[in-house]
């Protein structure tokens, strides 16, 4: 048999296709220092270079065969662009990402201007986009992602804002998740029409250690069933921390496939949606990649497969000082473990 390219073994994924084996991929950031090393720039000068964001990631992908690449790396794109301003750590050795500096004060004072995909460093991920999509040979699958409505909320408001006026404003806050819901489907068109091969939602901060159940179903389960109702396929919903007790009602959001972190209890997970359904996970990037001794990470990285995910991902963005050692045992696992059929994905 022949050996599947990183793009057609993960467009047939999707597809719930047989595969040679299991893709090695995430709908997270997977830039590493190896990758800005060789390019022989600073971690902080990815974000404002349209070269330097897209072969950051092809790098990243051929050094340690990945089968995609996924832009942006940060999430205060967005929010620059509807003038919230953004902090680059410009002349900062260090990994810093880049954070957002004002947000507003009340909901109140929310505006969202009109033309904010040509704001800020909106046409830097695009023209990278365009870039790897030319330059990647067709070779690498290439993921976009945009955060999720409430997630979204919660960069450019204060969280205890947000979260006191789920309680007191009612009203306020629908409204300005709506306006969130709205902004996400025009991002990630606009992502999809660019070119991207999968679109990830992640509306991580809504797990439930951060909001209850009730509080979940009532502000953010409608808005995302209205975002995976406007995008074409593959489109995938990703939840950071305490999923177990609403994976049901992710699943009824419309997404093609589900993204949970090391906090879900996969295993149960995969009994309640049975073997139809698309699971991505499950284990700590941070904690595996860059703490853990390379003895370590085969086993992690069998512990997900054992427990029925169809697709090994980092909870996260993978941490861009990962181990060497450590990336390459995680490719090394997922590609050796991986041959054997998962619950939703058959092999060739």
């Amino acid at each position: 048999m022949t050996e599947m390219m990183p793009k057609e073994r993960i467009q047939r994924f999707f597809n719930r296709e047989p595969v040679d084996v299991m893709p090695c991929f995430s709908g997270m950031g997977m830039v590493t220092v190896q990758a800005i090393e060789q390019m022989g720039i600073r971690f902080a000068e990815v974000h404002t270079s349209a070269e330097h964001m897209a072969h950051s990631a092809i790098t990243t992908a051929e050094l340690f065969g990945f089968d995609a690449v996924v832009i942006p790396y940060d999430m205060c794109t967005v929010p620059e662009a509807l003038g919230r301003g953004v902090s680059l750590y410009h002349d900062s050795e260090e990994i810093l990402y880049p954070t957002v500096p004002s947000k507003w004060a009340t909901l109140d004072e929310v505006e969202i201007p009109t033309d904010y995909l040509g704001k800020g460093r909106m046409p830097v991920v695009d023209e990278a986009l365009r870039i790897v999509k030319s330059k990647g040979d067709g070779k690498f699958a290439v993921g976009g992602w945009v955060l999720g409505p409430f997630t979204m909320a919660g960069q450019l408001i204060e969280l205890d804002v947000l979260l006191k006026g789920t309680r007191r404003q009612k009203e306020k806050v629908e409204n300005f998740l709506s306006q969130m819901t709205d902004l996400v489907i025009k991002v990630a068109r606009h992502y999809q029409n660019l070119g991207v091969d999968y679109m990830n939602i992640r509306e991580m901060g809504s797990g439930t250690d951060i909001i209850s159940p009730r509080v979940w179903k009532m502000f953010v389960q409608e808005n995302l069933q209205k975002i995976f109702s406007a995008l074409k396929s593959p489109k995938i919903l990703h939840i950071c921390g305490s999923t177990d007790m609403i994976i049901e009602m992710m699943n009824e959001c419309g997404a093609d496939a589900l993204s949970v972190d090391q906090k879900n209890n996969v295993a149960e997970t995969r009994k309640k949606l049975g073997d139809e359904v698309l699971l991505l996970g499950n284990f700590d990037p941070y904690g595996t990649l860059v703490q853990m001794d390379a003895s370590e990470v085969e086993q992690v990285i069998k512990t997900c497969i054992d427990a029925g995910v169809d697709a090994v991902w980092p909870g996260c963005d993978i941490w861009p000082d990962a181990k060497k050692e450590n990336v390459e045992t995680y490719v090394r696992t997922v590609r050796g473990y991986g041959k054997r059929p998962s619950p939703a994905v058959g092999r060739v």
